[in-house]
């Protein structure tokens, strides 16, 4: 099992950040062009605890389904999706939203563990995933129309 994490501040208000998060159509916004992500499910989608979610995307150019059940959901501080069916043997994403001076800290911990275990993850997936969710945290900024700022940090566990 591994564990990525992100922290990243945007100065708005939790209830707008949250707001954001809560519309899954927003999630093809802020992924990747690489990834080609497609939101199957037709939107808008009624986040609540066991809401369902079908994707399509790329690894590596080679496409993927993915289905993910929104398995906690406690607006505007907190929500987790955990992953049904994709290219991952676990994938746990907890989002958390917390009120700072002068806006909300944006934390992510994902909880995941790939096929073939450390090497794969070591070589590959980490790698993908630094890329992507620094991507993702530059596009939230941008969708906030908040400057880039290079303290991006994503982390392993």
């Amino acid at each position: 099992m591994a564990r990525l994490q992100t922290s990243l501040f945007v100065p708005r208000a939790v209830p707008q950040v949250f707001d954001f998060f809560a519309d899954a159509g927003n999630l093809q916004q802020i992924t990747p062009p690489w990834v080609d992500f497609r939101i199957l499910t037709p939107l808008p989608i009624d986040m609540r605890p066991g809401a369902l979610i079908d994707y399509r995307l790329k690894v590596h150019g080679v496409p993927i389904t993915w289905k993910t059940e929104i398995s906690a959901w406690q607006p505007p501080t907190m929500f987790v999706d955990t992953q049904l069916k994709g290219p991952y043997w676990r994938w746990v994403h907890t989002h958390r939203f917390r009120e700072t001076a002068g806006g909300t800290l944006v934390q992510d911990d994902v909880d995941y563990a790939v096929p073939f275990g450390w090497p794969v993850d070591r070589l590959f997936v980490r790698r993908d995933l630094r890329q992507i969710f620094t991507h993702r945290q530059h596009a939230i900024l941008k969708a906030f129309g908040v400057p880039a700022r290079d303290e991006i940090t994503v982390t392993f566990a």
